[in-house]
């Protein structure tokens, strides 16, 4: 089985448990934005989250926490099908507006810029830093081309039911760097990549 096939077989079947998991554990955003050991990022000054869609694991409480440390809050957007995304600061007081897929985002006005941490959703995961995303790419080019500028921690946002003994990667994948959970957090080794 080629590497494709395996994946988009997979993400039907966890498209499904991530709605389980949402259901069986309604306060997991707020334990797994609580359970985040702060000494244990990189030094950060900007930071994006995401506007959960469906049964993604809500940011929101993590996006405050890491807000109150002063650090600026971003947004991806998606102003074309075809480009990456880019990060638009956020304000809460300030409406978001549809983006290209129709995700909430901030404005076109909003300042654009490149996140030092960037707090990914996801449909799986593994310990060696592998992520199953949905599919289109968005997220890996986005950060391959964001760590093509600049060193930038990638922390997967996840129920932990939604872990796996290993993801199919491919040379395009771009890894984790660390992974918070309702019930842990795991940073990734480098060498385990």
């Amino acid at each position: 089985m080629t590497v494709i096939p395996e994946k988009t077989a997979l993400r039907k079947r966890l498209r499904g448990l991530r709605r389980a998991l949402a259901a069986a554990t309604p306060n997991a955003a707020e334990r797994a934005a609580e359970r985040l050991p702060l000494d244990r990022l990189p030094e950060f000054n900007s930071f994006s989250g995401y506007v959960a869609q469906g049964a993604e694991i809500d940011p929101l409480p993590l996006m405050l926490r890491l807000a109150e440390l002063g650090a600026a809050p971003a947004l991806p957007t998606a102003v074309s099908r075809d480009l990456p995304l880019e990060f638009r600061l956020w304000d809460s007081r300030t409406p978001l507006e549809p983006d290209a897929f129709g995700i909430p985002a901030p404005p076109a006005w909003a300042d654009v810029v490149e996140p030092d941490l960037v707090i990914c959703p996801l449909l799986a995961f593994d310990r060696r830093g592998g992520r199953l995303g949905q599919g289109a790419g968005h997220y890996d080019r986005t950060l391959a081309n964001l760590r093509a500028t600049k060193p930038v921690c990638v922390l997967g946002l996840a129920y932990a039911g939604q872990e796996l003994d290993e993801i199919p990667m491919e040379p395009h994948d771009q890894p984790l760097d660390a992974i918070l959970t309702e019930t842990e957090f795991v940073l990734v080794a480098k060498e385990a990549r």
